[in-house]
């Protein structure tokens, strides 16, 4: 599936041990911008501001310019400081009480699961691109891609990914205890099957469309918030898949060479066969979960998107029972 760059003098501990330390510092960074309101604005504001100015000046020369890399870095970083909003806006009297919270209004509820679709269907229109180019192991746009059906299978997982979004109104703070006091954006009716399927989905777009690339982005940042949705920040994927996305996109934006030369730089086999596995397991996984959320409906009579759909299930009750609502 992966190829370490043996020319470059990359062997497999090098490969390996800096794939562990890129998932260790994502995690490490995801928990410095969750507990902190501090670090995630000096993070997903100052930082990008700053950096966005050097990426037209003096580094314009060097990062990637192309349209999907430019929309993937700002609109992961409108998602960041969304959540951030959501999380930690409040209007107080002169007295110091909180009249409302941000999250209270339901309006505002829309954005998450907006910009996660719209994040979603990014790569979506990136995979039949790629498979309408019919391209055999060419460059494009700074990395050389094979096109198949695969393509065209993994565009289909994403689009049925978006369909299964559920809960939209649901989405609650954490509340502060004396061992967390990051209130998280929880996602109660954001469930494991669905997390599951789609980094599934999403490691097959980054070996379809980034294959240079998908050992980081595609098995690192992938793994970093799903370890983290599923351990210390139970119930907060998205914003934990955020964060680390945004910071790993100014991260590549800065350092391209990081990912594309020298021995730690990792490409694909470019194998028709495991990318089609690939593709095909991503798309049966992603229609498997629209089985289920259709069952549910049937079940249930409930709207999923207007209605939570999943809250007779125990990890539902588990995200639930953190929120301070």
């Amino acid at each position: 599936m992966f190829t370490f760059n043996y020319a470059a003098g990359a062997t497999t501990f090098s490969a390996w041990g800096m794939w562990f330390v890129v998932l260790a510092a994502l995690f490490i960074f995801n928990e410095f911008s969750r507990q902190s309101k501090r670090g995630a604005f000096l993070s997903f504001i100052l930082l990008p501001i700053v950096m966005s100015i050097l990426w037209f000046t003096v580094l314009k020369e060097k990062t990637y310019t192309d349209w999907f890399h430019v929309a993937k870095v700002y609109s992961a970083l409108a998602g960041c400081i969304g959540f951030w909003f959501i999380r930690h806006y409040e209007k107080k009297d002169k007295e110091g009480k909180v009249l409302w919270r941000l999250s209270d209004k339901k309006w505002i509820l829309v954005f998450p699961p907006l910009i996660l679709a719209i994040n979603i269907a990014e790569a979506v229109i990136r995979d039949f691109q790629i498979g309408g180019l019919a391209l055999q192991q060419q460059l494009f746009e700074g990395q050389v891609m094979i096109s198949g059906p695969w393509n065209y299978m993994n565009g289909i997982a994403g689009i049925i990914n978006i369909i299964t979004i559920t809960g939209w109104f649901g989405i609650c703070i954490r509340k502060i205890t004396s061992k967390d006091k990051s209130q998280d954006m929880l996602w109660p009716d954001m469930l494991w099957f669905w997390i599951i399927a789609y980094d599934l989905w999403n490691f097959s777009y980054t070996y379809n469309c980034l294959p240079g690339h998908a050992w980081y982005c595609g098995l690192a940042l992938l793994l970093a918030p799903t370890l983290c949705a599923f351990t210390i920040g139970k119930g907060a994927w998205l914003q934990h898949r955020a964060h680390t996305l945004a910071i790993w996109c100014i991260f590549a934006q800065t350092f391209p060479n990081f990912q594309d030369v020298g021995k730690y730089a990792v490409n694909s086999t470019y194998n028709p066969r495991i990318y089609f596995a690939v593709g095909l397991i991503a798309l049966l996984v992603n229609l498997a979960v629209l089985g289920y959320m259709i069952y549910k409906v049937m079940k249930t009579k409930r709207n999923p998107y207007k209605e939570e759909l999943y809250t007779d299930l125990a990890g539902y009750r588990e995200v639930k029972a953190l929120s301070a609502t």
